[in-house]
C-alpha cells in the first residue's frame, strides 16, 4: 500500500496548489512527484496508489488538484471522480493515463476534468498543463462577475480539455527485441490476447506485457476491446492490426479535433 502520509514536500506554502497524485505504479507514481514539485506554485501533498486509497486521501488532505490515473488495481479511475462529488469534495482532476479511446476521453470530459494527458509524455509538456491550470484557477477565484461579459471571459479560459501523446521511439526502459517478441507473438496470436496470455507465451512478466501492448495500442499498432466478466475490472484484449513494428514505433499518435488541427 502506497502511503497517502507524511507526503508533504518541504516548507508549506501559504499560496501553493497541493497536489494529490494517483498511480498505481510507485514508480511512476515518483517521477509525476518529482516533475510536480520542479512547477512554481505546486507542491505534492500525498501519493496514493488505489481508488479507495485516492478517496480516503482526498478526504485528509483536501488537495486543490487530483493527478489521476485511470488504470488503477480496485477502480477505473473516472469512478472515482463522483465518488469524490458525492462526498463534498470540490477538487479539479486531471487525467493522465495511457487510455486513448474516445469514449474514455468523452467520459472524462463529461466527469468534468480540467485536461487529460496521455501516457508516456515529457517535463514541458505536463509543465505548459499546470501553469495553464495555475492561470485558469487564478482567473476563476479573482472573478467577479458585473455581466455577462465577465462570464464569457471565465468560460473562455475552460474549454474542453487538450489531450495529447508525446512520446520517443520507444519509452524508457523499453527494448527492441523485447518489442519485437512482443509484436510477432501478438501478430501471430489467433484472434486477441490478453496481458496475462501475452506474458505467458512470450516468457516475459504481465507487467511488462501489458507496457509494450499499451504502448502498440498508443502508437496504433494495435486495438484493445474490452471482455467482461462476472465480476472485477473488464479484461483488455489486444489485436494487432497490420502496421509494420518499426514504421508505428517510428511515429507518434496525436489526437486531432474536427478540422484536422493538432490540439
Amino acid at each position: 500500500m502506497t502511503s497517502t502520509h507524511e507526503e508533504h514536500a518541504g516548507p508549506a506554502r501559504a499560496d501553493a496548489i497541493d497536489v494529490l497524485v494517483v498511480d498505481d505504479d510507485f514508480m511512476v507514481a515518483r517521477v509525476h512527484r518529482a516533475f510536480v514539485d520542479r512547477i512554481e506554485a505546486f507542491r505534492v501533498v500525498g501519493v496514493a496508489s488505489t481508488g479507495e486509497q485516492a478517496v480516503a486521501a482526498v478526504d485528509e488532505l483536501r488537495p486543490d488538484l487530483v493527478l489521476l490515473d485511470l488504470y488503477l488495481p480496485d477502480l477505473f479511475g473516472l469512478e472515482v471522480i463522483p465518488r469524490l462529488r458525492s462526498a463534498g469534495h470540490d477538487c479539479d482532476v486531471m487525467v493522465i493515463s495511457a487510455a486513448r479511446e474516445a469514449e474514455t476521453v468523452r467520459g472524462a470530459v463529461r466527469h468534468g476534468v480540467v485536461d487529460y494527458l496521455l501516457k508516456p509524455f515529457e517535463f514541458d509538456d505536463l509543465r505548459a498543463r499546470l501553469e495553464r491550470y495555475a492561470v485558469q484557477r487564478g482567473r476563476l477565484l479573482d472573478t467577479v462577475v458585473r455581466g455577462q461579459a465577465d462570464v464569457d471571459r471565465v468560460l473562455a479560459g475552460a474549454a474542453a480539455p487538450v489531450v495529447t501523446y508525446a512520446a520517443p521511439v520507444l519509452p524508457k526502459g523499453m527494448s527492441v527485441e523485447t518489442a519485437e517478441l512482443v509484436e510477432r507473438t501478438l501478430r501471430e496470436a489467433d484472434g486477441t490476447l490478453s496481458a496475462t496470455e501475452c506474458a505467458a507465451l512470450t516468457g516475459v512478466s504481465r507487467v511488462s506485457a501489458r507496457r509494450y501492448l499499451e504502448h502498440f495500442h498508443t502508437v496504433g499498432a494495435a486495438e484493445v476491446s474490452l471482455r467482461y466478466g462476472v465480476a472485477g475490472r473488464p479484461e483488455r484484449r489486444y489485436r494487432f492490426v497490420g502496421r509494420p513494428l518499426r514504421q508505428a514505433l517510428g511515429r507518434a499518435g496525436e489526437v486531432r479535433p474536427r478540422g484536422g488541427t493538432r490540439l
